[in-house]
């Protein structure tokens, strides 16, 4: 039988949202750990550094915001993961999704949809019907992906953006927020504005 505890991997502000959502499942958070913290999250307490003898049967998210910082503390988790979702969310049946993914409060995914591995589809996104997200990619608050859209491994699409049906977002771009995205977006691209322009392209992962 699958166990209902779970602990989380950082600490901080985006945390406290996946907590609150794991909360209301009736979820229990058994630790935090995040050695910048001391004391205890809506009464979970945290620990140190990262610990993969502690509590085995336990199950894992790591509740970090940023997707390389993300991917990063994911790669050291030796136990198995598990996925955080509210349950105001709406999820098609025919939806696929995969583990290590926080589905926050609002967020809808619609038919065919394919979430990967360690996503965060944050507050009211709205994933619509055949989409692909990517591993560690992270969807903001408001962000609207139409119809068949792609989103490439960690990858950021801006709070309250739009990408058009059926354009592919390349891995690690960011689209910046309220952006509107009519064409198909590189690797390392960073877009903004309406229509969405590249303004310049990185190689921080």
């Amino acid at each position: 039988m699958e166990t209902n505890r779970t602990i989380l991997i950082g600490g901080g502000q985006h945390a406290q949202v996946v907590l609150d959502c794991l909360h209301a499942s009736g979820t229990d958070v058994v630790a935090i750990f995040d050695p910048s913290k001391s004391g205890s999250l809506f009464g979970v307490t945290y620990h140190g550094d990262y610990n993969a003898s502690f509590d085995l049967g336990a199950r894992a998210i790591v509740a970090i915001g940023d997707n390389a910082t993300r991917k990063r503390a994911s790669e050291k988790v030796s136990h198995g993961f598990t996925n955080a979702i509210h349950h105001s969310v709406l999820i098609s049946p025919s939806a696929s999704i995969g583990t290590g993914n926080m589905i926050l409060h609002g967020v809808i995914v619609q038919a065919l949809a394919r979430i990967g591995n360690h996503a965060i589809l944050n507050t009211g996104s709205r994933v619509d019907h055949d989409c692909i997200i990517g591993d560690f990619a992270h969807i903001a608050p408001g962000a609207v992906l139409c119809g068949s859209v792609t989103v490439g491994e960690g990858t950021l699409i801006g709070a309250g953006s739009t990408v058009a049906p059926g354009r592919k977002i390349g891995s690690w771009a960011l689209v910046g927020a309220g952006s509107v995205i009519v064409d198909d977006v590189p690797d390392n691209a960073v877009v903004v504005g309406n229509p969405g322009r590249v303004i310049r392209y990185t190689t921080s992962k």
